[in-house]
């Protein structure tokens, strides 16, 4: 943990001196079996990353650490036991980016999902909940990490590295569990904006990491050399070989990520890893943006890691990208990624190493976890995060959510139209200029002899005229009914997808009267509701409401002819406001 406070007094140091002197005798004592240790986990095969060889033995804990490999039982006392069954014991994974509102849930929740799957540790991004926040972010930051000690895995955090202002930033840098700087944005950079300066020369100055948007091919050569050469440390903006060659060649620690757009990009990129016999100690892999329901479904850093042996990594060579390179990249490799004496005693045992299968997971040397499940939930009251609903959208008229073209072709027959789609995003042009039928006056919403919903992105609050964007969408096709959602970072803005304007408007206005979440509507009726109350962008939910409300919003779309696959609907809908802002969409 960062430093923040240079000036510690005399008494203060006194006081860390005869704790830590506390500590090492501790210790000494337990080995000469003059003292108890906390526990001690005996009949394992422990991987030993660092020599990448498995070896039979036992742990020893103490006050959450590892203290000794293979003690000698006739001398070292311990408290309780563990009998390990013969298991592979392997480090705590570990996730080195993700944003917790993309995931709708908040931190207590999200821990009941990955958890069980493995993950003892993760590096998040809080930008969105504080863009979102506004004038009450730090007080909202605080609120959220209140009481992150009582966590079943560890949170290491970021401050905002955009859509917030420098003032933000500068107060979360000083807060617990921060450790640096969030993901800078590259395409402001390309204008040399003064907030990113600012919040750049804050992550310096604080001494703490920083994560960014390098933005492969947003960037000039010339310009791709600039947040490696400001400090920048880890780089999750990789799609495919290419970037992954560059992002490496340019030193930066490259996050591999699984959770963002269609699951072959990251096959894509660990076969790519694979056949160049990349050094796997480059990479380290996260899930960015990626729903509990797929977690629960699929895994976390432990099904990445099983498709990578997959793909043809070696197992441990995988697990390390998951482990101690991890560690490494945060610098955090003295507490984290590896079973060894004064690391943190968090322990996945798995029955393969090929195929990750958490049967017991510890953190600290406590057990959260077995079989898949979180062995005793977290209750933790976030409520002060609730906010009141503030409609905006009295004014709002079905007549502006129609498809006019923006061009009509000499004939007549056809119109050009926006086409958006829900996993364009990355190196795919997200919204492209298309022509479509045009046909008595009326836009034809079809391509290539496909059906399409129309999509409208609409401005909450307007002053003034409001700001609407209208087009085509790929992503989701429903025959009747409307589904809607609404993100209000950095500009609070609805997207509602469905066949009818006066639908879709009176769609728009059901969630209106919400703080924020997703509605799905048919003949006016509402059909299914996930309401988000803490800023509009997390649930006030346990994750088994969670997981039922947003399959709820799937089972309502399907009865209206959707057919979803991978992500929930309401995950892929809201990482699509990624784009829009990124794009200018939003104003």
């Amino acid at each position: 943990m960062l430093e923040h406070n240079s000036t510690a007094t005399p008494l203060a140091r006194s006081e860390d001196i005869a704790a830590q002197d506390d500590h090492v005798r501790t210790i000494f004592g337990i080995l000469q079996g003059e003292q108890q240790a906390d526990l001690l986990l005996r009949n394992l095969n422990i991987l030993d990353v660092h020599t990448e060889s498995v070896y039979p033995g036992s742990l020893l804990v103490h006050g959450q650490r590892i203290i000794a490999l293979n003690p000698d039982e006739s001398i070292v006392r311990f408290r309780a036991e563990f009998d390990g069954e013969g298991l592979y014991a392997i480090p705590g994974l570990i996730d080195t980016h993700l944003h917790f509102e993309s995931q709708l849930a908040h931190p207590a929740a999200f821990g009941e999902a990955i958890v069980p799957s493995g993950t003892t540790t993760v590096f998040g991004e809080t930008l969105d909940f504080a863009s979102a926040a506004g004038e009450e972010a730090v007080d909202a930051a605080r609120a959220l990490f209140a009481e992150h000690d009582k966590l079943p895995y560890r949170l290491y955090a970021f401050a905002p590295g955009k859509k917030t202002s420098p003032e933000v930033t500068e107060a979360m840098l000083a807060m617990d569990p921060v450790i640096g700087l969030g993901e800078l944005a590259h395409l402001s950079y390309m204008t040399g904006d003064a907030d990113d300066f600012r919040k750049s020369a804050l992550g310096r100055a604080n001494a703490g990491f920083v994560n960014c948007h390098w933005g492969v091919t947003a960037l000039s050569d010339t310009l791709l050399n600039y947040m490696p050469a400001i400090g920048v440390d880890n780089n999750h903006d990789v799609w495919n070989e290419d970037d992954i060659e560059k992002s490496v060649r340019y030193g930066l620690n490259t996050q591999i990520k699984f959770g963002v757009g269609s699951p072959e990009v990251i096959r894509t990129m660990l076969r790519a890893i694979v056949k160049r016999r990349w050094p796997a100690e480059n990479f380290q892999l996260c899930a960015d943006n990626i729903s509990v329901d797929r977690v629960l479904r699929h895994g976390h850093i432990d099904w990445v890691i099983s498709l990578a042996v997959e793909m043809g990594m070696p197992p441990i060579q995988a697990i390390k990208m998951g482990t101690l390179y991890a560690a490494r990249s945060f610098h955090k490799d003295r507490d984290l990624g590896s079973l060894s004496p004064g690391r943190f005693a968090d322990i996945v045992l798995t029955d393969s190493l090929s195929r990750i299968n958490p049967r017991y997971v510890f953190k600290g040397g406590e057990l959260v976890a077995k079989d898949r499940v979180l062995l005793e939930p977290v209750a933790i009251d976030y409520s002060v995060l609730a906010k009141e609903p503030k409609p905006g959208l009295g004014d709002l008229r079905a007549e502006q959510l129609d498809l006019t073209p923006m061009e009509i072709s000499g004939d007549g027959t056809r119109a050009k139209v926006l086409l958006f789609d829900v996993y364009g995003r990355g190196h795919l042009k997200f919204a492209q200029e298309v022509w479509v039928p045009y046909r008595d006056g009326l836009v034809v919403p079809e391509l290539e002899g496909v059906r399409l919903n129309r999509i409208s992105v609409v401005q909450r609050y307007a002053d003034g005229a409001r700001h609407t964007v209208n087009g085509l969408f790929k992503g989701v096709s429903i025959e009747r009914g409307a589904v809607s959602t609404f993100w209000p970072a950095p500009s609070a803005y609805f997207v509602v997808v469905g066949t009818d304007s006066a639908e879709m408007c009176d769609n728009l206005r059901q969630l209106d009267s919400l703080v924020g979440g997703c509605v799905v509507t048919e003949d006016r009726q509402v059909k299914a509701v996930l309401p988000l109350d803490f800023y509009g962008v997390m649930a006030d939910m346990t994750l088994t409401e969670l997981v039922e409300a947003t399959r709820s919003i799937d089972n309502a779309l399907a009865k209206l002819g959707h057919h979803n696959e991978g992500e929930p609907v309401v995950n892929k809908l809201l990482t699509l406001f990624i784009s829009l802002d990124r794009f200018g969409f939003m104003k």
